[in-house]
């Protein structure tokens, strides 16, 4: 598929762009839908259903497979009120001149349609003339959708464990693979073989004559190394991944994976040295796998894509990352929370949002998955659970169960963050005697767990005014430090002139490059780790950080020669950036010392 615009709007929690593709597909532009929560897909297919006059059948959890036929009734509803709306704006009439005009009008400078469509309506509005062209050159965005291997409960019926193929995630994967989408999936947060290997009985997945693919597959990764290992995964279950997607470890939003210490600014540079040896080594496999189970094998080579997200904030670092590392898109995420005609937001999260400061955005221990999680201060989930820890009552009733991964006390996973477990896990913490400065440590470290699978979702009921009685009214939000440079709620066509450098939407000068500002966290989170392990560790703990501290000064290294040869780019923080690639390299070395001599004990 052709892409219209050079950005993407990624994932953003589990129901901030749960409906984007219906709010921003008619214009070309890409996004993607969580697929963690079937509860809200199927309360929002209902909402839109009764809103356009569709027939409804409500798919209860009495229904055999319900998880995976309410996704795949939720992304066929979506695909057809995308479509409703781009063949409306294709079918053109005079009224619809304003519609055309605003899809052109966010398009990338330099692109011919504007110039073209002007020529043609310059001519007079010969309706057939311009409807013809208006067919030919204009794309919907697509509409892509979220899978995080790793959320992959398995279910019970009665007591009795369901096959691995209702397990959460994999229901998911076979509801978007019955779908009549022609979109991605965008795998997260790891490998998990059993499902790369059930998503093989799918032919969606597999190329025709011509490599192009009904069903493709996108790999969210944060390093090279990791890439090349799934993607040969899956190559050889005779699955071709279209692109890979870098997401920085720790300058992006939701959860944080802060790999071994690997900067974005290398790992990007790796990738586009690599890109095609990492095409041919992984189709030379593929094409093994094809041979092998008699399915088509294509005649051309297969297309690999590259884009990036994680911190973007200014037209120069966008028009920056597509030029030097030859991407294909930019994710923009944490600033399109400020775009209702993006994302669903209720009113007191954007609120929040448009206030939050760097000192609000931080990186918190809330997730249940045990995962760094990127949080708002102050949000209406952790007000909640404040509430009921003084109260005497932590932990979450856990409507969802979605997260309900651990198994430390049960046959069958309880949530970190329920208060079941919570209330097992303060009795052991309990029977061991501990000082009160040591037990209160622990306990805190128990009961700072958020249920976080209901809170991602809640803003979009509150935003349709939908009924939470189940879940509470309670948000988690979890926006990247980004967010703290943008100050004020954005039209669609704010955010794209920005994007494109055609406004600015940042009225703060203090913001630094994307990536010094990802340095500066790696730096922090190196500093933390080595701290919470100094008076207690093992020697995997400090080779890890020895590892960790090792990749950093090699990228420090990286963004020295690079920021000190760029030219007619960032000369207006070129000066402070070198600076701080040298505080940095400091901080770094004086950890290193004491990681060094906790090698010597």
């Amino acid at each position: 598929m052709k892409k219209t615009h050079s950005f993407h709007i990624p994932v953003m929690g589990i129901g901030f762009t749960i409906d984007s593709p219906f709010k921003v597909a008619q214009y070309g532009i890409d996004s993607v839908i969580s697929l963690v929560d079937d509860i809200l897909l199927e309360k929002l297919r209902k909402m839109y259903c009764e809103k356009f006059e569709m027939p409804y059948t409500e798919i209860t959890n009495k229904v055999n497979d319900f998880r995976s036929k309410r996704i795949t009734s939720y992304l066929n509803l979506m695909n057809d009120l995308v479509d409703r709306k781009f063949e409306s704006l294709k079918n053109y009439s005079s009224e619809k001149v304003d519609d055309i005009k605003a899809y052109l009008n966010m398009l990338p400078n330099g692109n011919k349609l504007k110039e073209d469509f002007t020529k043609l309506t310059k001519k007079g509005l010969n309706t057939h003339e311009i409807k013809n062209w208006v067919f030919k050159n204009l794309n919907k965005g697509s509409i892509d959708v979220n899978i995080m291997t790793k959320v992959d409960k398995e279910n019970y019926f009665k007591n009795e464990k369901l096959p691995a193929e209702y397990n959460d995630a994999h229901a998911a994967l076979r509801g978007f693979a019955k779908s009549n989408l022609n979109a991605a999936v965008i795998l997260s947060a790891g490998l998990n073989p059993k499902l790369y290997t059930y998503m093989s009985q799918f032919d969606d997945f597999y190329p025709d004559e011509n490599g192009q693919f009904k069903k493709r597959i996108i790999l969210k990764v944060s390093d090279y190394r990791s890439a090349l290992i799934q993607g040969k995964f899956l190559a050889k279950k005779g699955l071709w991944v279209s692109e890979y997607r870098i997401e920085s470890g720790l300058n992006c939003g939701g959860h944080a994976f802060a790999t071994d210490g690997f900067l974005m600014g290398p790992v990007l540079a790796e990738f586009k040295k690599n890109r095609e040896p990492l095409r041919s080594t992984i189709q030379e496999l593929l094409s093994k796998s094809l041979e092998s189970t008699n399915r088509l094998i294509p005649s051309k080579p297969l297309k690999l894509e590259i884009s990036a997200q994680g911190g973007v904030g200014t037209h120069e670092e966008h028009e920056f990352l597509i030029r030097e590392y030859a991407l294909d898109s930019v994710g923009w995420g944490s600033p399109f929370l400020l775009v209702p005609e993006a994302t669903t937001v209720d009113d007191e999260t954007l609120k929040k949002l448009a206030k939050a400061k760097e000192d609000d955005l931080y990186l918190s221990n809330i997730s249940p998955l045990g995962v760094p999680f990127n949080n708002l201060k102050h949000n209406t989930k952790d007000s909640e659970k404040e509430y009921f820890i003084t109260k005497g009552k932590p932990g979450s009733s856990c409507p969802k169960k979605f997260v309900a991964l651990n198994k430390e006390f049960t046959e069958k996973g309880v949530c970190t963050a329920s208060r079941k477990y919570q209330n097992l896990k303060i009795k052991e913490v309990q029977s061991k005697n501990l000082s009160s400065k040591e037990y209160q440590i622990q306990l805190n470290k128990i009961t700072e767990k958020s249920c976080t699978c209901v809170g991602l979702g809640t803003s979009a009921l509150l935003a349709y005014g939908l009924d939470t009685k189940v879940e509470g009214k309670g948000v988690s939000v979890c926006p990247g430090p980004n967010m703290a440079y943008y100050s004020n709620v954005m039209s669609l066509k704010n955010i794209t002139d920005h994007i494109y450098g055609r406004d600015n939407m940042i009225s703060r000068t203090s913001r630094p490059h994307m990536f010094i500002k990802e340095l500066n966290i790696y730096t922090d989170f190196l500093k933390n780790k080595f701290e919470n392990i100094k008076q207690s560790f093992n020697l995997k703990e400090v080779k890890y950080l020895q590892t960790f501290s090792n990749n950093m000064q090699l990228g420090i290294a990286y963004y020295k020669e690079l920021f000190s040869n760029v030219t007619n780019l960032f000369e207006d923080i070129k000066v402070s950036a070198l600076k701080e690639l040298e505080r940095n390299e400091a901080a770094i070395k004086q950890i290193q010392t004491g990681i060094n001599s906790l090698s010597l004990v």
